[in-house]
């Protein structure tokens, strides 16, 4: 087969250098219900959900996206202390898939990202200096599948046509290009709060929580968001996604391309202001209170004037 490499490595130090190929690169490959080895990939499963696999999959499944991620996924981290990511969560006590069946996949229309693109593996290259993507792959070969020997030659970026990744890319160019950034700029962003890490896990993968919080009326009263894009986040669940990568941006970046309302943070500032007064009247009423329900009730307060 024509496996022509790309150059450089994005992997310099590692004593396992990966051949990268080209979408023009010609593999060798078939998976079918009469091949021997089928369902075998599905019985011991390690796929990270996009946010957009999620969409697709709750949507499928007529559930919230909090529910989907309760009942079919597990968090983890990207790197330590950093931003996360979400894995579909194998079958109770086992590693298989949830959605396998004899037949094959029970959500095939709507399978994730990572099972459409084996056994091509896509990868993410940014060198220093450079502010774009270079488009490369991998090919992955267990020694459990048998597609690697069927008699049908093609093209990477004709197997990515068939499996229909043209979509699910440009709808996940948003979220690769945030975690890219994140761990190639490292240090210089600076450690991640705790509330920006609940934020980036809101955004990107409970996407109707998002909804909530992005056409509240103190987002909006912090945010000029424009009218019609305010309008179709409301119904439009891909274009509540791009808002997202977008707001994420300009929280973890500082690319501000929200403007934010020039008397917004003066009314918040007041409204914090007058729930410590409040409080103050409180305590002068009922005398010393413990620090965690005092906690408790600035929380309450926060909510209400918020």
């Amino acid at each position: 087969m024509d496996q022509p490499e790309i150059t450089e490595s994005p992997f310099p130090s590692s004593p396992v250098v990966p051949t990268l190929l080209e979408p023009h690169t010609t593999i060798q490959f078939r998976c079918h219900k009469g091949i021997a080895c089928f369902n075998a990939c599905c019985k011991n499963i390690d796929i990270t959900l996009t946010p957009y696999d999620i969409l697709r999959l709750k949507k499928r499944l007529n559930m919230t996206s909090g529910e989907f991620l309760n009942a079919y996924t597990v968090p983890f981290e990207m790197e330590k202390d950093g931003i996360a990511g979400v894995k579909l969560k194998p079958v109770d006590n086992g590693t298989a898939c949830r959605f396998m069946t004899d037949e094959g996949c029970s959500v095939y229309e709507d399978r994730p990202t990572a099972c459409r693109y084996y056994p091509v593996a896509q990868l993410s290259i940014r060198r220093q200096n450079e502010s774009f993507e270079r488009e490369a792959y991998a090919l992955v070969k267990e020694e459990h599948c048998l597609g690697h020997f069927e008699p049908r030659t093609l093209t990477i970026a004709e197997y990515r046509t068939e499996q229909g990744l043209d979509q699910y890319d440009e709808m996940s160019r948003g979220w690769r290009q945030l975690i890219l950034k994140k761990k190639s700029a490292g240090p210089t962003v600076g450690k991640p709060t705790k509330r920006s890490l609940q934020m980036f896990f809101m955004t990107c993968y409970d996407i109707d929580q998002f909804r909530d919080f992005a056409t509240s009326d103190s987002f909006n009263e912090l945010y000029e968001v424009e009218a019609e894009t305010r309008e179709k986040i409301k119904t439009d669940d891909t274009a509540l996604m791009e808002f997202g990568y977008r707001l994420l941006r300009q929280v973890m970046f500082n690319e501000m391309t929200i403007p934010i309302r020039a008397d917004a943070l003066d009314k918040r500032l007041a409204r914090k202001r007058e729930r410590e007064q409040m409080l103050d009247q409180i305590v002068a009423k009922i005398g010393p209170i413990e620090g965690a329900r005092l906690e408790d009730l600035d929380d309450k307060y926060q909510h209400a004037s918020d």
